[in-house]
């Protein structure tokens, strides 16, 4: 042990010795000599306050000078002043307030007195080390990098440690520091915080400027890991180092002014924002909306300075929350040197601020920032700090009321004189309770419930700007009043940072090649898909039933659509089927007045009555595929449309028979073959060839007739009605015997045509059959490759087309001799080779 306090002794500016010649003093029983400590305004002595009591707790306060840049360490100091010691003073009459309240409370801690020894650590680690007596707890670390050091040298003794502002989240780890607590969150709450607000502002492109250590990086990966798959980018990070902050400052007021993100995230101590500040304000960059982390949101040096008001107008900032502690305010007020002649550092206070002490001073009345408890962040922590340690003593002591602790087989109680740390770590993990405001407080790990206060910097009439409280940061959960935000703008709507403005419902996005995910081009929906959200990354096809709206943002019902008599296509095919029927009714009616005449009696007269007929029929069929389909329509207008055509190809089949017969006939020895085509076989013939027809026709609709139904294979704004054949090969049976006869009458009218009459109808028979044969070769690709309503406007123009084709090759030449040139309507003329 010699030896050891012979090392420790060797070195007495060393953090460490300092601490552990306190404890190993309390340990051994030797006496140590407290070491000499640093004054706010640089006298070196004693300086402390005390006060007796049962159970003895700790504080380590700054109360000295702000820190160098390579003594602080991980964490921003808070946004306070620390060169004049104000805020930090509060603090320490936080603790004070709040063991003296916790005394007068006949619930907590009844019958013991608590006490306490505060020091200034004075902004410096060895300092910070101090001990001067061993205590079973402490209540300091105002910096991430004290209380990692307070924590690893306590850690082998259980000391606990409740630090009132270290936020690294390093010391969340209960492995590497289990008797560390703290009363201010990690700071991987306030960056999730931020993360946040710029989701739910719609901020999707940001820039970021943060400090070049632990701070500054931790917190903006975190901000990456929140935003991630949230559709929020960051276009640009600057890092500001210390040794060269003022070329540092200048890089990053470039970097923001050419940006076109509006909204700037900043992690960095608040005379780094300073320097920030002042270069944009030289460049008059005035329009950027600032997110401002705990380290600088609440800076008073910030809100006061008029040179940067324009620029820093408008800050929405993450801040230790606030609170209020009843009657605290009253109790500074109260605090004088005569009411407290050994405390040294309201003593020193009261000389700097009235420049004596001779008792009529008084702070009741006064306006002073000291007095000033509208916004207690860090005192309000140190207060929960103090209450947190008085409910683990309170467990601790009350025997009735707790196990045994691990390991000890004592069945004594613990006494207030000698209480042991281990035991006292244990119950402060425990600790759950309600604070003297109604808050429930309790120990997650080292870590509390995160809590934040939102703030806005707004303009006041003098120029410089003021901290109002605009929400609260409770958790996971945000607690907003947007309409109390005065932004950079001026004005009260929010500020748009975007890369690329969000696509529109009809759009989706299409993100550009080599640029971030937050710079897109918004690309409309093809048709028959839709996006009905702002920002779709893809569009969605409607159902088969389905289609998409002119605006794509909607899948309507798609209209039933078929070819209808009151559109172009379906008034011209009625005009030219009516308009057919009617011609043939006028060569119908010719051919009755000149019905004695040898061209009408040429060939058979009751034939071309007949053909004209089916000729009519034909025409009138076609009518029957416009309109609606129905069950009847569509069973009906196929039959009629096989029928009649079977009937007119039939009656020109015969008359072609005929021709040839008769030209047969005149040949010796053929006299006989004209029996066989007599009027009466010309008259069976037709019937038997329609009859075959008939049959089919029947057979078809009766075992599996078309049936009107939705074609929605075709894709668009309208759904096709038409007649589905159920049976594709009663179709083409229909078809095929049409051609069938069709092909054969072509063939004998082709080997008729030749024949020595002056008037050789089969001339005439061979050219209509060719018009009807291409007429129908063509329907059938026609038919099978066209869309929708097309397919019966097919079908339709082919009988139209076919029928026209026989009247007029068969009948326009007759009429034209019938009615223009009656000299040739004689048997002489027709006879004559």
């Amino acid at each position: 042990m010699s030896l050891f306090l012979w090392f420790l002794t060797r070195r007495p500016s060393s953090a460490l010795s300092l601490l552990l010649l306190s404890v190993v003093g309390r340990q051994t029983g030797l006496e140590v000599v407290q070491a000499t400590v640093c004054s706010r305004w640089g006298a070196t002595r004693d300086k402390s306050l005390s006060q007796d009591g049962d159970v003895i707790i700790g504080g380590l306060f700054n109360l000295y000078y702000k820190p160098s840049a390579v003594e602080q360490g991980y964490t921003m100091l808070p946004s306070y002043e620390p060169c004049t010691g104000l805020e930090s003073l509060k603090n320490t009459y936080a603790m004070v307030f709040a063991v003296e309240e916790i005394n007068r409370n006949s619930t907590l801690l009844p019958g013991v007195k608590l006490g306490y020894r505060i020091l200034d650590s004075c902004s410096r680690y060895p300092w910070a080390l101090q001990g001067g007596q061993l205590v079973p707890l402490l209540i300091g670390a105002s910096t991430s990098t004290t209380g990692i050091m307070l924590s690893r040298i306590l850690g082998p003794l259980s000391v606990p440690v409740i630090s009132y502002l270290a936020s690294c989240p390093c010391l969340s780890d209960r492995r590497k520091f289990p008797n560390f607590f703290r009363t201010i969150p990690s700071d991987i709450y306030q960056a999730r915080a931020m993360a946040r607000l710029a989701i739910r502002f719609n901020w999707t492109w940001i820039g970021a400027v943060i400090v070049n250590n632990d701070y500054g990086q931790l917190a903006i990966q975190v901000f990456q890991e929140e935003i991630q798959g949230k559709g929020v980018c960051l276009e640009f990070t600057e890092t500001l180092r210390r040794e060269t902050i003022e070329s540092d400052a200048r890089r990053a007021a470039l970097t923001i002014k050419a940006s076109t993100a509006t909204v700037i995230l900043i992690f960095c101590w608040y005379t780094d924002v300073k320097k920030v500040f002042l270069e944009l304000a030289k460049r008059n960059v005035t329009d950027r909306q600032f997110l401002a982390s705990e380290a600088w949101s609440t800076s008073d040096d910030l809100l006061q300075d008029i040179a940067i008001s324009k620029v820093a107008s408008g800050v929405l900032g993450v801040a230790i929350r606030s609170s209020t502690i009843p009657g605290f305010k009253n109790y500074l007020r109260s605090l004088h040197p005569s009411h407290r002649p050994d405390d040294e550092f309201i003593r020193e206070f009261w000389q700097k601020e009235f420049g004596s002490c001779s008792g009529t001073e008084s702070l009741e009345g006064v306006q002073h920032p000291f007095t000033d408890t509208s916004q207690l962040r860090v005192a309000y922590n140190v207060y929960l700090a103090v209450y947190a340690a008085a409910h683990a003593l309170h467990s601790l002591l009350s025997c009735p009321n707790r196990d045994s602790p691990p390991g000890n087989n004592s069945s004594t109680c613990s006494s207030p004189k000698h209480i042991k740390p281990r035991e006292l770590l244990q119950y402060l993990n425990k600790v759950n309770v309600t604070t003297p405001q109604g808050e429930m407080f309790y120990f997650q790990g080292a870590d509390i419930l995160a809590k934040y206060d939102l703030v806005n910097w707004q303009n006041t009439p003098e120029g410089s700007l003021k901290l109002v409280l605009i929400g609260r940061v409770d958790g996971f959960d945000l607690h907003l009043n947007e309409s109390a935000i005065q932004w950079s703008t001026g004005s009260n709507q929010v500020p748009v940072s975007v890369c690329s403005e969000s696509c529109s419902p009809g759009t989706r996005k299409a993100n550009r090649k080599g640029e971030p995910l937050c710079c897109f081009d918004c690309i409309p929906c093809a048709e028959g898909e839709i996006s009905n959200t702002t920002g779709s990354l893809h569009c969605e096809r409607c159902p088969s039933e389905f289609w998409s709206n002119i605006e794509q943002t909607a899948c309507v019902p798609r209209q039933l659509d078929f070819l209808a008599f009151n559109e172009t296509l379906g008034i011209t095919l009625t005009t030219a089927a009516v308009s057919g029927a009617a011609v043939t009714t006028a060569v119908f009616v010719v051919f009755i007045f000149y019905h004695k005449t040898p061209m009408v009696r040429a060939n058979n007269s009751e034939l071309s009555f007949l053909l004209l007929l089916s000729l009519k029929l034909c025409f009138l069929c076609s009518l029957v595929f416009i309109g609606r389909p129905s069950v009847w329509s569509c069973r009906f207008q196929q039959a009629a449309f096989g029928i009649s055509f079977v009937l007119c190809v039939s009656c020109l089949l015969v008359k072609t028979l005929v021709v040839l017969a008769v030209f047969r006939s005149a040949r010796p020895g053929a006299e006989t073959l004209m029996k066989w085509f007599g009027p009466g076989q010309q008259r069976g013939s037709v019937c038997l060839f329609t009859s075959v027809q008939v049959i089919i026709c029947a057979i078809w609709l009766s075992v599996s007739p078309p049936v009107p139904r939705p074609d929605l294979g075709f894709q668009g704004s309208k759904v096709t009605l038409e007649c589905a054949m159920a049976s594709v090969v009663g179709f083409a049976l229909v078809l095929g015997y049409i051609g069938l006869l069709a092909c054969t009458c072509l063939l004998l009218a082709f080997l008729a045509r030749n024949l020595p009459d002056n008037f050789n109808e089969a001339k005439l028979i061979t050219f209509s059959m060719l018009i009807f044969c291409a007429v129908w070769v063509a329907f059938v690709p026609a038919y099978v490759s066209s869309p929708g309503k097309y397919v019966v406007a097919v079908e339709v123009f082919a009988i139209l087309a076919s029928s026209y084709g026989l009247l007029l090759c068969i009948f326009a030449p007759k009429c034209f001799i019938i009615l223009l040139r009656p000299e040739k309507n004689t048997k002489k003329h027709l006879m004559a080779r």
